[in-house]
């Protein structure tokens, strides 16, 4: 397993980074491993080197970060791991449940560290921009959480590119920490992040961590250009946001057909194949990679080691057209 810094701080993290969210409580969501399934991923993907692992508050209503607590507990010391997880979702209707506010902000970090059983963590990340309150306060919150030795590095989530430069000039105006990373929606069949958001990362030393990488698994099976009278899996069937997100046209399935070909052509998964893509692209320190069965987590392994030469990765990204922005909500 190679090991990058994350953006321009002395923080390593491996090329991977293993996905929590697919780890949960079945009654929530339904296509999420219960704990006892869920810890053998964990074990496999330390014992591989990984050791950045994802997760979110939002997650299961906060059973993604307990399960994430106890397994790198019981796996791993906490001085050789790098935990994330993020704020913002809130679990119900009530006020002050959700959102950046001063007040969500320091209530949210003290529950997620009772969940993940740790005193601090290592990258906190807004999971979305939050429009109903002043992005000066939410700065404010989190440097403050920095200076307490509650978190380490400060990283953001979808978003426009305006709005992360002005959190970024803000928190250099009032001497705050900044945002050292970028957790944004990109792969082979949504590439809207390369018209401004990836070049802007680079260019201020910005560490990039896609989520959904293979699409929601799209990019792991054939193009079906008619929808299934019943979706392959259960996370098909259930996950909304996969609707949300993708409404494939002509481009996409023309990828799709040729990461399949691509994959009989290298004798390696369809997955390897699409992973291998994104973790050559310039800019990207981890993609979120999520397992539910063992081959997804070993073709991860896989495609870490696979190299795509130049023609390759112009051969999959030549069908491409524009995409409607998703993701930021």
């Amino acid at each position: 397993m190679d090991y990058l810094n994350l953006g321009r701080t002395g923080l390593k993290v491996s090329r991977l980074c293993l996905g929590m969210m697919t780890y949960g409580d079945p009654a929530i969501r339904p296509w999420a491993l219960p704990e006892a399934e869920s810890r053998p991923y964990v074990q496999r993907a330390l014992e591989a080197g990984i050791n950045f692992f994802d997760t979110a508050d939002a997650y299961s209503s906060g059973v993604s970060e307990e399960i994430t607590g106890r397994a790198l507990r019981d796996f791993a010391k906490r001085d050789e791991v790098v935990i994330a997880t993020k704020v913002f979702f809130a679990w119900n209707d009530k006020p002050n449940q959700g959102g950046l506010s001063r007040k969500h902000i320091f209530a949210a970090i003290d529950a997620s560290l009772r969940r993940l059983g740790t005193d601090y963590v290592d990258l906190y990340q807004i999971h979305r921009w939050d429009p109903e309150t002043p992005i000066a306060e939410t700065l404010e919150a989190l440097n403050d959480l920095v200076r307490a030795g509650k978190v380490r590095y400060l990283g953001a989530s979808s978003m426009y590119v305006w709005q992360f430069a002005q959190a970024l000039y803000l928190a250099e105006r009032h001497g705050w920490s900044r945002f050292v990373s970028m957790q944004n929606h990109y792969n082979l069949i949504y590439r809207e992040e390369e018209r401004e958001m990836l070049p802007f990362c680079r260019a201020e030393g910005i560490g990039v961590l896609p989520w959904s990488p293979l699409a929601r698994g799209l990019l792991t099976r054939p193009a079906v250009r008619e929808s299934p009278a019943e979706p392959p899996t259960a996370r098909a069937r259930t996950d909304d946001m996969l609707r949300r997100l993708y409404c494939p046209g002509d481009g996409d399935y023309t990828i799709m057909d040729r990461v399949g070909e691509l994959a009989e052509r290298r004798g390696v998964s369809r997955a390897q194949i699409a992973l291998a893509w994104l973790l050559a692209q310039p800019g990207v320190t981890a993609p979120i990679v999520g397992a539910s069965k063992p081959a997804h987590l070993e073709d991860a392994l896989a495609a870490e080691r696979l190299q795509l030469s130049a023609d390759e990765r112009q051969y999959l990204e030549a069908p491409y057209l524009p995409h409607a922005v998703s993701g930021h909500s």
